[in-house]
C-alpha cells in the first residue's frame, strides 16, 4: 500500500532551503503539519495538530520529523501511534538538556516508550541540541534504528543540509520496512448441532 509522507517540522518551522521543504516538494502526496504557533510551541497544541493530520490521512502516514518535531511524534497518544506506518526522526531535540529554552519545557519529560512501528533516529556527533549519548538513549527506548552522521550539526541548513539526498535513501529504506497493520477480526465457526468437543479442547 502507498504511504502518506507527513513532514513534521521543529521549532520555528523549516524554511524554504531546509531539506524538509525540498522533500515536501519532491515526494508524491507529501504534506506538512502546520502548527498555529511556531514561536511558542505548546505540547498539547502540537500533538493535537499532528494527531489531526494523521487521522485525516487517506493512506498510512509515514512521518518525517526534525528536531522538536521528533518529540511531538514521541508524545503521540497510543491510539494515534497505532495508525502510523513508520517514522524518520532526524536530530531529535533534547528538551531536557540544561540549556534548553524555557519555551520548550512543556515537551518534558522525553517519552521513553517503544514506538509500535518501524523508525529510524538520525543523529549527529556534534549536534548542539542533543548529545550523541542522549540520541542513542532515545533510539534505544523507542526501538529505533540509529544512524549516526559525523559532524553534521543539527542536520539543517546551517550545517549544510539542503536537499540531503542521502536522507532520501534512509527514507526509502524505511519505507520498505514500514508495514501497515490491518486488524483482522477473528472468525469463529459455530459448533455443529449436537457436536461434542473432544477432551482437552477447552
Amino acid at each position: 500500500m502507498r504511504l502518506q509522507p507527513l513532514i513534521v517540522p521543529g521549532w520555528r518551522n523549516s524554511g524554504p532551503e531546509h531539506w524538509q521543504s525540498a522533500w515536501e516538494a519532491c515526494l508524491p502526496r507529501a504534506s506538512r503539519v502546520v502548527q498555529a504557533d511556531w514561536e511558542t510551541p505548546r505540547l498539547a497544541d502540537w500533538v493535537a495538530e499532528l494527531s489531526a493530520a494523521i487521522e485525516a490521512s487517506n493512506r498510512p502516514p509515514l512521518l518525517i520529523a526534525h528536531s522538536l518535531g521528533c518529540m511531538t511524534v514521541a508524545h503521540l497518544p497510543l491510539g494515534i501511534r497505532d495508525k502510523v506506518a513508520g517514522a524518520l526522526l532526524v536530530a531529535p531535540a533534547d528538551v531536557e538538556r540544561p540549556n534548553a529554552p524555557d519555551t520548550l519545557h512543556s515537551f518534558r519529560p522525553v517519552p521513553l516508550h517503544t514506538l509500535p512501528y518501524p523508525s529510524v533516529v538520525v543523529a549527529s556527533t556534534n549536534d548542539p541540541y542533543c548529545s550523541l549519548d542522549r540520541a542513542r538513549r532515545f533510539a534505544d527506548a523507542w526501538g529505533s534504528r540509529l544512524e549516526v552522521l559525523e559532524d553534521a550539526g543539527h542536520i539543517n541548513v546551517a550545517s549544510g543540509y539542503g536537499d540531503w539526498p542521502q536522507g532520501l535513501k534512509l527514507l526509502a529504506a524505511l519505507r520498505r520496512r514500514a508495514r501497515w497493520r490491518v486488524p483482522v477480526a477473528v472468525c469463529r465457526t459455530p459448533p455443529l448441532a449436537g457436536h461434542v468437543p473432544p477432551l482437552g479442547s477447552h
